[in-house]
């Protein structure tokens, strides 16, 4: 006789009665959705907690930047004093500044030190080999530090030209496959040029065709460098010798590195390093000080402006205190994803009457702030996490008029060429946008 649950089953029912159900595809995928955004949560948890934040309160400064009280306290927390004597000239672009570099390499006596992020080779490359590898060639001694990332495009036929004239190249973390560095995320993002000691260059220059021309294209960069005469060039070379230190094992040492110091202006300088190995958010700190003692102005021109949590609050403060605060930003950027993080912070910011300008010519790569008409900053650092706390930087610290009004009247000819970004725009963001750029802003602390 049949059992009632024997009767109840047809001739070819699809599977037995306690037999394991089969996922299906809608659940699978909702599973693997859910280990990604467990994933991406995970990640982000992460890179917030080892976000740089030594500095964790607001800074409050009663002094001005004219003041030699500014001067003394800045130079001294960053190790690196304001010293007077010094000429500064800024060259906008390409056609500007490598003709004059190359030039100061041509004329080098004793030394040169060269240290850069990228190096790719191309037109501007060849011009850089001949020139350095000639000077080689004449006894003059040439050190080369190039980042292990940055010279992926740089062919190992143009790197043994330099070597086998006599340049003296090498690769920070990754000199060779098998001695990468074990903090792969941490580069040398510096970049300078010192001939004997005594001329410097520094800015957001890599050696790249991209940076060739006027940045009159979509396919060139808008930049700014500075050349450097006086005591605060020994400054820059002690900051490349560091480096040098680190990844040869070897010491430069000498007059032919630091001559005596001689005076070449009237411009106070100060050429500060920053790097998690040594001095580790110097730049972070200079940033920060320099808006806190803000009193009229603030110009921010930089390829990557992505502020944290601290550097808005007191961006915020500073337009409390009444002070005008412009950004210029890159409409074309060369990474989306960093774009998108960058507008992620931007909100709070219209809000509160900060001016934005989006440049429109060329990628804009400028790494400059002036405040008050009278500080500059430039050089390698970028308003963003990676360079405030992971990678090795340089820039120059300067107080004078002249050079802040020379900087404000290049940054007054790329705001020309910008539009302008308001906050009803801003919040005019399709919804996708908005979700794109909230998702890349859980990883601001490692852009």
């Amino acid at each position: 006789m049949n059992s009632p649950l024997q009767r109840s089953r047809s001739p070819g029912s699809e599977s037995p009665p306690f037999s394991k159900s089969v996922p299906t595809q809608t659940s699978r995928k909702k599973f693997w959705l859910m280990v990604v955004a467990a994933v991406v949560a995970l990640m982000a948890f992460y890179f917030w907690i080892t976000s740089s934040r030594i500095l964790g309160e607001p800074a409050e400064i009663e002094h001005s930047v004219e003041t030699p009280v500014f001067a003394q306290s800045l130079g001294s927390l960053l190790g690196a004093s304001f010293s007077g004597g010094n000429r500064v000239e800024t060259l906008i672009n390409g056609d500007q500044f490598f003709p004059v570099m190359l030039q100061a390499i041509r004329e080098a006596e004793k030394t040169v030190t060269l240290e850069t992020y990228i190096w790719a080779s191309g037109t501007i490359s060849d011009r850089f080999i001949e020139a350095l590898s000639e000077r080689a060639r004449q006894g003059v001694k040439v050190h080369v530090i190039a980042d292990g990332m940055g010279t992926l495009k740089l062919d190992r036929a143009d790197r043994r030209k330099m070597l086998d004239a006599g340049v003296d190249f090498v690769v920070y973390g990754r000199e060779h496959w098998y001695e990468i560095k074990p903090n792969i995320n941490h580069r040398t993002h510096r970049k300078s040029l010192v001939i004997d000691g005594k001329i410097g260059f520094t800015g957001g220059m890599c050696i790249d065709d991209k940076w060739l021309g006027n940045a009159d294209s979509k396919e060139l960069w808008r930049e700014t460098q500075i050349k450097l005469e006086g005591p605060a060039v020994l400054q820059m070379q002690a900051t490349f010798a560091t480096n040098w230190m680190q990844t040869t094992s070897r010491l430069l040492f000498g007059s032919e590195y630091f001559p005596e110091v001689v005076r070449a202006g009237d411009a106070l300088a100060a050429c500060y390093k920053s790097g998690p190995n040594e001095d580790p958010e110097n730049a972070r700190i200079s940033y920060l000080v320099a808006i806190a003692a803000a009193r009229k102005s603030i110009v921010i021109a930089h390829a990557y402006f992505v502020p944290d949590d601290l550097a808005i609050e007191m961006l915020l403060s500073a337009r409390k205190r009444g002070v005008k605060i412009e950004v210029v930003v890159p409409a074309i950027n060369d990474s989306r994803f960093g774009r998108a993080a960058s507008r992620s912070r931007w909100g709070k910011l219209l809000a509160a009457g900060v001016v934005f300008h989006q440049y429109q010519t060329a990628m804009y790569h400028a790494k400059v702030m002036v405040v008050d008409d009278y500080f500059v900053t430039v050089g390698s650092v970028n308003f963003d996490n990676r360079s405030f706390g992971i990678n090795d930087e340089m820039n120059v610290n300067i107080l004078n008029r002249e050079v802040a009004l020379r900087n404000l009247d290049a940054i007054k000819a790329d705001i020309a060429q910008s539009t302008p970004l308001t906050l009803e725009a801003f919040e005019k963001r399709g919804l996708m946008t908005k979700v794109f750029d909230h998702f890349c802003g859980l990883f601001r602390s490692q852009l």
